[in-house]
């Protein structure tokens, strides 16, 4: 995981990914996030499990339907996120859709004009293309972080959840994120990071000419989350994940007493939030 540390002791597939991570060029390190993604969306097709981030506990109580009460954690992170730009009647693009719960719910929320949800896996499309085929203001495609097949200048607003710790090449996913922005248009991010790390993205941002409108550290928020998801996200990966992978997917999924749990928890890895603007 880009600035989280190959050196976590996790399980054995995780070690061993990990090192190879540690050697690859650029390509082939992409090329194995998309594997393990593509092998955890063909172990899990439940319609029911549409988020893979590690959630946020929020002070500000958010208005859910009764269909979206129990995905509440997952949801407000997306909100923290977003939620200081005005998305009704935008042209959005999401980065790293995932199971595409998130980019469901903002579309049917915020009403934008049009949301775009890409990911670097097929198998995740397949899955979002099936479950959420109605809402007739959404669409999911296959896209590279790094390579966005878009026009420029052809969104107002970008968003990426949990995501760009996977990517071989920050630099050129925030370049891609600022061609495809309109000017004024703002880039909602949020994700885990190293100190030093995140001190590099810091200034990729700004090198890349964005303007940084505000940043939070959400770190406290994100570790409550994950220990009132814990006894459910243990079940899941206890159903759906072979024996000898499950203590890499509990590490993945940062369940409690797993490195990079822990290292949230005692702030050796810290969770940010940057909203950012592309200047007129």
């Amino acid at each position: 995981m880009e600035g989280i540390g190959a050196n976590l002791s996790t399980g054995i597939p995780a070690r061993i990914f990990y090192s190879v991570m540690l050697l690859a060029p650029s390509g082939i390190r992409m090329r194995m996030w998309r594997g393990l993604y593509q092998r955890m969306a063909r172990s899990q097709k439940d319609s029911n499990f549409r988020f893979m981030n590690y959630g946020f506990t929020d002070g500000d109580e958010l208005d859910l339907s009764p269909e979206d009460e129990g995905d509440r954690l997952f949801i407000q992170l997306y909100n923290m996120n977003i939620r200081d730009v005005e998305i009704e009647g935008k042209e959005v693009l999401e980065v790293g859709s995932g199971r595409g719960g998130g980019a469901s719910w903002i579309s049917r929320k915020y009403n934008p004009k049009s949301l775009l949800a890409v990911d670097y896996s097929d198998e995740a499309i397949r899955l979002s293309q099936g479950w959420f085929s109605d809402q007739d203001n959404l669409e999911f495609r296959v896209g590279n972080a790094q390579r966005l097949t878009l026009p420029d200048q052809s969104f107002d607003i970008v968003y990426n959840v949990e995501s760009s710790h996977c990517y071989a090449d920050i630099t050129a996913f925030i370049s891609e994120v600022f061609r495809v922005l309109r000017p004024g248009g703002k880039f909602c991010w949020t994700d885990m990071r190293d100190k030093k790390t995140m001190e590099k993205m810091h200034e990729s941002f700004v090198h890349s000419g964005f303007t940084i409108d505000s940043w939070t550290d959400v770190t406290e928020n994100v570790v409550d989350a994950l220990d009132i998801i814990d006894e459910g996200r243990r079940e899941m990966i206890r159903q759906s994940a072979p024996p000898s992978l499950r203590k890499s997917f509990e590490t993945f999924g940062g369940v409690p007493g797993t490195p990079v749990y822990e290292a949230l928890k005692a702030r050796r890895i810290q969770y940010f939030r940057y909203l950012l603007c592309k200047p007129e």
